[in-house]
């Protein structure tokens, strides 16, 4: 009986997580530039949706797979994988600081990380490793767009957060 249960939780992570990958790379492709070195994107929320259902490892899996995904179906440049690497990592903290509860105060959390690990430290070392420009002028240059999407990504993964709850529902529950 527990191996049925066992693989009934098995199958619902797997077609959950698959969902959540393949809205990823839809929500991939739509990306508003701001600069040469900087665009807003969405892909981040199935991704801190699948590490708050099912924790760090899923979370981190989904990223990786999904920005690797986005980059074989619509390469916008060569594959970089310091980029995989940062969407790894995000899976990772969403993963971790919203596993047990996704309270507002943890949404700020995990997103206040986000963006200091991986958008104003990891990327802009991406970034002068790809262009060769130097590391603080384009912390500069990312941290006004970094202040302006803080709060609106806040307020959509509270929403989406919220809105999921009513969808899937979490296997150890």
């Amino acid at each position: 009986m527990e191996a049925n249960a066992t693989g009934k939780t098995a199958l619902y992570r797997l077609t959950v997580s698959a969902m959540l990958l393949a809205l990823s790379v839809i929500l991939g492709f739509f990306k508003i530039p701001l600069t040469q070195t900087s665009e807003i994107r969405l892909q981040f929320l199935p991704v801190a949706i699948e590490g708050a259902l099912f924790g760090p490892l899923y979370g981190g899996i989904l990223g990786g797979l999904s920005d690797i995904l986005c980059f074989i179906v619509r390469p916008t440049g060569a594959f970089f994988p310091g980029f995989t690497v940062s969407a790894i990592l995000q899976g990772v903290i969403y993963g971790v600081v919203l596993r047990r509860s996704q309270t507002v105060p943890r949404i700020i959390a995990a997103q206040t990380i986000d963006c200091i690990l991986v958008s104003l430290i990891l990327t802009p070392i991406w970034l002068m490793l790809l262009y060769g420009n130097a590391f603080i002028p384009i912390f500069v240059g990312r941290l006004p767009k970094v202040l302006i999407m803080f709060p609106i990504n806040v307020i959509l993964l509270s929403l989406v957060i919220g809105a999921s709850r009513r969808f899937i529902r979490r296997p150890d529950r």
